[in-house]
């Protein structure tokens, strides 16, 4: 055998045999400040209720909102996603409680701002889902179908009662056509310019959201396969990724995050905006649920999924773990 040439004078294993040297020559880092933690606050509980299909998730009260964002603004996370939660008896054809200043997704956001004022960026999911009795993401027509146009104009109200609430951020999230724009305009109208536009640009007809359903108390009746995309398709998500920066995105996102890689890769090549994934509820109960039967070793697998993200092309990630691995990595 020649001293040269392809073997055995290459060995890549040379930069692997210590843990100092694969971090040092690590290719992709996780960093506190990739992270946005998730949310749910829920009306009219006086303690936080666990989350059965997300163990160690809950719905929280309005104080233990407070905790959980001050508790990851010390940990070193960028931003914190809050979905309300109604009293059941509050919802509604039209979703109601997501346009009312008091409502609870409105309350909290004017919580958290309170407590951590603009060290932390306060997130709001603005969809329909969460306030109507039907579950959908928008307003049905008399055939029991999302009108898409009539659903544009509540969220451009949810726009702007969020923005007058406090969110540094909204998140359309309900894959409607034309959405971003409508709600840029909403929020150009009452002079709120400093409110930024995160677009659910790719979000996919998942199987994996099965345990946000019990998260969020959903009322849906049926699915969301007109609206959501088709997971066979890609080429889809790079025409809402184009229409979504024509109508003023300022930041693009791929729900969900593990199984749509590829689509990750694709439109983090395609823009020159931040591009955040969304590691959704089914992505973290599958660990979760494995993990406490010792079938993978949690914090690995852990680390290894939200590494493969942000390698992938995520500079954020929504995550249910934001505020465990930042202190971690701290």
């Amino acid at each position: 055998m020649t001293k040269y040439g392809s073997f055995p004078g290459a060995r890549p294993r040379r930069l692997r045999t210590s843990p100092a040297m694969r971090r040092m020559v690590a290719e992709t880092r996780l960093h506190p400040a990739d992270f946005i933690l998730p949310a749910f606050v829920r009306e009219g509980v006086s303690e936080p209720v666990p989350i059965a299909a997300m163990p160690g998730v809950v719905q929280h009260t309005r104080d233990s909102l407070k905790k959980a964002a001050v508790e990851a603004l010390e940990a070193g996370v960028s931003g914190i996603m809050l979905f309300g939660v109604p009293e059941e008896a509050k919802k509604d054809a039209l979703g109601t409680p997501g346009t009312d200043p008091d409502g609870i997704l409105q309350v909290a956001i004017r919580d958290v701002r309170a407590e951590v004022g603009d060290e932390l960026l306060v997130m709001s999911d603005l969809c329909l889902d969460e306030t109507t009795d039907h579950g959908h993401c928008g307003v049905l027509d008399e055939r029991g179908r999302v009108d898409n146009d009539a659903t544009l104009e509540r969220y451009a109200e949810m726009a702007q009662v969020q923005a007058d609430a406090g969110a540094h951020v909204v998140g359309p999230s309900g894959m409607m056509d034309g959405q971003v724009g409508v709600v840029r305009d909403a929020l150009d109208q009452i002079g709120r310019e400093d409110v930024a536009v995160l677009a659910y640009t790719a979000k996919y007809s998942s199987a994996f959201y099965g345990p946000f359903r019990e998260a969020v108390a959903s009322s849906l009746k049926g699915d969301r396969k007109t609206y959501q995309q088709d997971p066979a398709n890609v080429r889809e998500s790079l025409r809402e990724l184009a229409l979504d920066l024509e109508e003023g995105a300022d930041m693009v996102m791929v729900k969900p995050a593990g199984p749509y890689l590829d689509v990750l890769a694709r439109v983090a090549d395609a823009v020159d905006v931040p591009v955040a994934a969304y590691q959704i509820s089914g992505e973290y109960s599958m660990i979760e649920a494995a993990a406490e039967k010792g079938w993978v070793e949690r914090e690995r697998a852990i680390l290894e999924t939200l590494t493969g993200i942000k390698r992938a092309g995520a500079q954020n990630i929504l995550t249910y773990w934001a505020t465990e691995v930042a202190q971690k990595l701290r």
